[in-house]
């Protein structure tokens, strides 16, 4: 990533830290970017987040390890990260009509982990996200191994995880990354 690059993007970070403190009470700008500038790995992600639609910004902090925890903060799951199946398995087991890809694969590629479900109710308590929109969430594999995969969204005031075949895809259907800096 070129400097002016990195610096455009820091920039387009703090003024969203910035603008959504309830996100991340009790936490200071300053910290989060020296933990960036010490992880240029985590810039090329937060990147990847930011061009496919994202919106990353800090939702929290890991007291044990001091790691920053981002997350995609849009309204609805991020445009550029739509419309693919679960995971591999799941794209292959397609016969017709294949996706471009799956969500695991391309979270794995950004270098991002598809929030857990208890992670999507957490981000849920810091917004309304989802409203015409669903993500999928990373499924045990207990219920992966039976063909499903779950997936969440927000309706009528309330967030819902729900269940779906691993191998179906939607256009309104995409993922959230967490990145820990």
């Amino acid at each position: 990533m070129k400097a002016a690059e990195r610096e455009q993007l820091l920039e387009l970070l703090q003024r969203r830290f910035a603008q959504h403190p309830h996100r991340h009470t009790s936490h200071a700008w300053e910290a989060v970017r020296a933990r960036l500038a010490a992880a240029p790995a985590a810039l090329r992600t937060l990147q990847a987040m930011e061009s496919s639609g994202g919106e990353p910004d800090v939702i929290g902090h890991d007291e044990s390890s001091g790691q920053y925890l981002f997350c995609d903060c849009s309204a609805e799951s991020p445009l550029g990260r739509r419309g693919l199946c679960y995971d591999r398995a799941a794209l292959d087991a397609r016969r017709e009509n294949k996706p471009p890809g799956s969500a695991t694969e391309t979270a794995a590629a950004m270098g991002v982990e598809l929030l857990s479900e208890a992670q999507y109710r957490e981000l849920q308590r810091l917004g309304e996200f989802d409203t015409k929109t669903s993500s999928w969430i990373a499924t045990p594999a207990d219920l992966r191994a039976l063909g499903g995969a779950l997936f969440g969204d927000r309706r009528y005031g309330r967030v819902f995880v729900y269940h779906n075949g691993a191998q179906s895809y939607y256009a309104a259907r995409g993922f959230r990354g967490l990145l820990r800096v």
